[in-house]
């Protein structure tokens, strides 16, 4: 009889934004493990971002690690066919009875390139065990950086690329207390406008790089106007005067924002 081999683990290791410092107990752990490392490159000649983040904690590569390329695109099609790519080199170790550590910067269910290949591992045999380690947030430590709280007692947030756009980003602040942008690099002039407008730039912070040695925070966001910005950035926004309906049985009553014909 053919020996069974078990098929191995994979895992979405998080590893919070920067400072290895943030890597939770369980995903320090497991890197001390004799585990696959694999990580995303945006091309074969670029670093890993993530994989930068484990090598600052001391850790050096192991012999046997591969990176996986995940372009910046918006083409689905060829981010697709990436994505595959990438599943199959994965599955080929995991079906060899081996475990994998896909190193995720910040948190492997929040916007993260884990979600795309687990999607597509699980497509290719749903009989993978896949374990997602959670981790820190950019804009978590970013507030923690800022001593900006998020939320207090009953406020509201909500997180959105900013590629959403600018009236969605308008309807949004009048909606919740604090709003989080990511990867505002091609809207930022147009963004800090629209604070302008709104009266909210002393209520904003920017964060580039949170947590990294090239970390850089910007309490006056209007100095930023004409900069090109890195793609790991970030905008803190409150509303300190946002509409609230009133309190009943200890719930907040919905506010319906009348439009102005």
């Amino acid at each position: 009889m053919s020996e069974i081999i078990k098929k191995g683990t994979l895992y979405g290791l998080s590893l919070g934004p920067g400072n290895p410092e943030l890597m939770t107990r369980r995903a320090w752990a497991l890197l001390q493990t004799d585990k696959i490392w694999s990580y995303p490159i945006r091309n074969p000649k670029s670093d890993s971002y993530a994989l930068g983040i484990v090598l600052r904690s001391g850790l050096e590569l192991p012999a046997e690690h591969m990176p996986l390329i995940f372009p910046m695109t918006h083409d689905a099609e060829k981010l697709a066919k990436y994505w595959l790519r990438a599943a199959e080199a994965v599955m080929e170790k995991l079906l060899a009875g081996e475990d994998v550590l896909f190193l995720v910067e910040g948190d492997a269910s929040t916007y993260s390139t884990f979600g795309h290949l687990a999607r597509t591992v699980t497509a290719l045999d749903d009989n993978i065990t896949i374990e997602t380690i959670a981790g820190v947030p950019s804009f978590n430590a970013a507030a923690a950086r800022v001593q900006m709280p998020l939320a207090d007692v009953d406020d509201t947030i909500a997180i959105i690329p900013a590629g959403y756009g600018l009236d969605v980003i308008s309807n949004m602040l009048d909606e919740f207390d604090t709003l989080i942008l990511l990867k505002v690099k091609p809207l930022l002039d147009d963004i800090i406008d629209l604070l302008v407008e709104r009266e909210l730039l002393p209520h904003s912070r920017f964060i580039e790089k949170a947590g990294s040695p090239e970390e850089r925070v910007i309490e006056d966001v209007s100095t930023l106007h004409g900069e090109t910005v890195n793609y790991l950035s970030l905008l803190l926004v409150k509303n300190p005067n946002r509409q609230r309906g009133e309190m009943i049985r200890g719930c907040r009553k919905k506010t319906v924002l009348k439009s102005v014909s």
